[in-house]
C-alpha cells in the first residue's frame, strides 16, 4: 500500500509455503487477496513477492509472465519488491545454515538474482522505484580465504552493472539490497560499512554503487546486535550507504532466570536457524550460532547467564509472547521515528515474519491471514504515530 513521504509497505510472501510457481501464485489468490480485502480492499495493494529459483525460472515463461502481469491489473496488486534471499526450498524442511547457499561465491546466486530483478522490472508499475534483497554475501563460517571475499564482492559487483543497465535502460531506479544477519559475512553497523568501503575502494569514483547497492535493514537483524536504530542509520548515512528496504521485524528478548530459559526451548526448533546473542552487565556479547547451543551449554546453566538474551526468531510484531518474554518492538518504533526525521531515507518497508509455521501453538492460535492483518494494525498504528500514514 502507498503511504505519506512516498512509502510503500507489504508483507512479504515467504511467510506462505511455495517453492514452484504454481503454489507460489496459489498463496498469492488463498491468502493474499483475503489480507487485501482486510486491509486495503479499495486501493492498490503493494506485494513484497518471495520467488525461489525455480519459481523465477517458471514465471519467466512469457505466456506465465503475462498471465500474472494480468492478475496484478485485475485485482488492483503492484510488485515493488522481491525477497531474494532464499534460494530454495524455504519451509518444511531444514533450512538453518543452507539458507546462504548458493552464497555470493557461485554464479548461480548471482543468476538468480538477474532474474529477479529482469522479472521484477517487468512486473512493476512504470516508473515505480524497486528492490531486491539478498543475503550479506555468505555465511561466515563458509569464508575461510581472502580468494572468497573478493569473490564475494567481485559477483555482487557484476550484479550491481546489470542492475544499472537495467535501470538506464527502463528509466527507473532499482537497488539491490544487501541484508546483514547474525554470522553472516558482515553481521552489523560496523562490518557492513568495512565491506561497502573496500568495494569504493575497488570501483572508485564509480556512481553506480551508491546508486543501485544498499542495505536491507532487518530491524530484528539489528536489535539482535543491540544496536540503537537510530546509531545505526545516522551511520550508514553519513557513510552514504544506501537503505534499499527496512524489513519491519521483531526479535524475541529475555530476561535470562531459571523459567525463562525453561520455557525458550519451546522455540528451538529444526527447520530455522536461530542465533543467540547475550548481552552482559558490562555490555560485552556472547554469541551462539543456534538457539539449541545457547540452551544446552554450560553457560546457559551458569548462576551469571547474562542480563539479557536477543534471539533470531521473527515474532509477530503485534504479539506478547508471555511471562519472561518480550520482543525488540522498540527497535521498530525507532526506525519510524528516524524515518519522521528523515524523508527519502528508504521508500520500501516490508513486514517479514516468515516464521508462523514453526512458532509455538501459543502464538499460532490464529489463521495465518488474521496473524498478517494483525501486523498491519499494528504497523499501521505506530506509522501514524509519526505521521507516516
Amino acid at each position: 500500500m502507498i503511504l505519506k513521504q512516498g512509502l510503500h509497505l507489504a508483507y512479504c510472501t515467504n511467510v506462505h509455503p511455495g517453492e514452484d510457481w504454481a503454489q507460489t501464485f496459489a498463496s498469492l489468490e488463498q491468502h493474499t487477496l483475503r489480507i487485501k480485502e482486510r486491509v486495503e480492499p479499495r486501493g492498490a495493494y503493494g506485494i513484497g513477492l518471495r520467488l525461489s529459483d525455480r519459481a523465477a525460472c517458471e514465471l519467466g515463461d512469457p505466456a506465465t509472465l503475462l498471465d500474472f502481469q494480468r492478475w496484478l491489473g485485475r485485482n488492483d496488486c503492484y510488485i515493488f519488491t522481491i525477497n531474494g534471499f532464499p534460494f530454495g526450498r524455504f519451509h518444511g524442511t531444514r533450512v538453518k545454515e543452507r539458507v546462504y547457499l548458493p552464497d555470493w561465491t557461485e554464479d548461480r546466486r548471482l543468476d538468480y538474482t538477474i532474474r529477479l530483478f529482469d522479472l521484477l522490472d517487468c512486473l512493476a508499475p512504470p516508473g515505480l522505484e524497486c528492490s531486491v534483497s539478498t543475503l550479506p554475501g555468505s555465511f561466515k563460517d563458509f569464508i575461510t580465504t581472502p580468494h572468497q571475499e573478493r569473490a564475494v564482492r567481485d559477483q555482487v559487483w557484476r550484479c550491481v552493472e546489470h542492475v544499472a543497465r537495467l535501470s538506464e535502460r527502463s528509466g527507473r531506479r532499482l537497488h539491490l539490497g544487501l541484508e546483514p544477519e547474525p554470522f553472516g559475512l558482515f553481521e552489523n553497523t560496523a562490518e557492513t560499512i568495512a565491506f561497502f568501503s573496500r568495494l569504493r575502494e575497488e570501483h572508485a569514483c564509480d556512481p553506480r554503487l551508491n546508486e543501485h547497492l544498499g542495505v536491507n535493514y532487518d530491524a530484528c537483524h539489528f536489535a539482535l546486535q543491540f544496536e540503537e536504530p537510530a546509531d545505526a542509520l545516522a551511520r550508514f548515512r553519513s557513510h552514504e550507504v544506501r537503505i534499499s528496504k527496512i524489513h519491519v521485524s521483531n526479535a524475541l528478548k529475555i530476561t535470562p532466570d531459571a523459567w525463562a530459559l525453561s520455557a525458550l526451548s519451546a522455540f528451538a526448533e529444526d527447520v530455522y536457524l536461530h542465533q543467540v546473542i547475550i548481552r552482559h552487565a558490562d555490555g560485552a556479547l556472547t554469541r551462539f550460532r543456534d538457539l539449541a547451543p545457547a540452551l544446552e551449554s554450560g553457560f546457559a546453566q551458569s548462576p551469571a547467564p547474562g542480563d539479557e538474551w536477543r534471539v533470531h526468531f521473527h515474532v509477530p510484531l503485534h504479539c506478547e509472547p508471555g511471562s519472561g518474554f518480550g520482543t525488540t518492538s522498540d527497535h521498530v518504533s525507532g526506525v519510524f521515528r528516524f524515518l519522521k526525521g528523515q524523508p527519502g531515507l528508504c521508500p520500501h518497508l516490508e513486514m517479514e515474519t516468515y516464521t508462523w509455521a514453526v512458532m509455538p501453538e501459543g502464538l499460532r492460535s490464529r489463521d495465518v491471514v488474521d496473524q498478517i492483518v494483525g501486523e498491519y494494525d499494528w504497523t499501521l498504528a505506530r506509522l501514524g504515530e509519526c505521521g507516516l500514514v
